[in-house]
């Protein structure tokens, strides 16, 4: 009985496994977060005072917004930034006389008017920028 084996006693699952064609590398396609806006807004719930800018995974920033206080929002419509389409960026937060905090979540400029939402929470030295929805 031969039960999966081929002749050369390596069973058939393990002769595909091994088999590899010259050249043929397995390239990964670029991940894109989602969801995939045009805006960028970033609303203030914190106790400070806070800016901030469009960042991607480079590191390439956009303009700053200017300061501004709680129960604000600010927004940053990415065609106005030199990113191209396709970019995953998060807002890179700046609170005065505090520290600087990254979003929680990517999402992908695409040229379509949506608005992704984020939320800043905490204090000066302790706080969150969440990725609403």
């Amino acid at each position: 009985m031969n039960r999966g084996f081929i002749r050369a006693g390596l069973p058939l699952v393990g002769a595909f496994a091994l088999a590899t064609v010259p050249g043929m590398a397995a390239q990964a396609a670029p991940a894109q977060a989602e969801p995939c806006v045009q805006n960028i807004a970033v609303v203030n719930n914190a106790g400070f005072v806070l800016s901030w800018a469009a960042s991607t995974r480079t590191g390439e920033q956009s303009p700053s917004t200017d300061a501004y206080p709680i129960n604000q929002t600010r927004t940053i419509d990415l065609n106005t930034t030199s990113f191209p389409e396709g970019t995953d960026v998060r807002p890179t937060v700046q609170a005065v006389a505090g520290t600087t905090a990254q979003g929680n979540r990517f999402v992908s400029y695409c040229d379509n008017g949506q608005t992704a939402t984020y939320s800043v929470t905490g204090t000066t030295l302790d706080y969150s920028v969440t990725l609403l929805g």
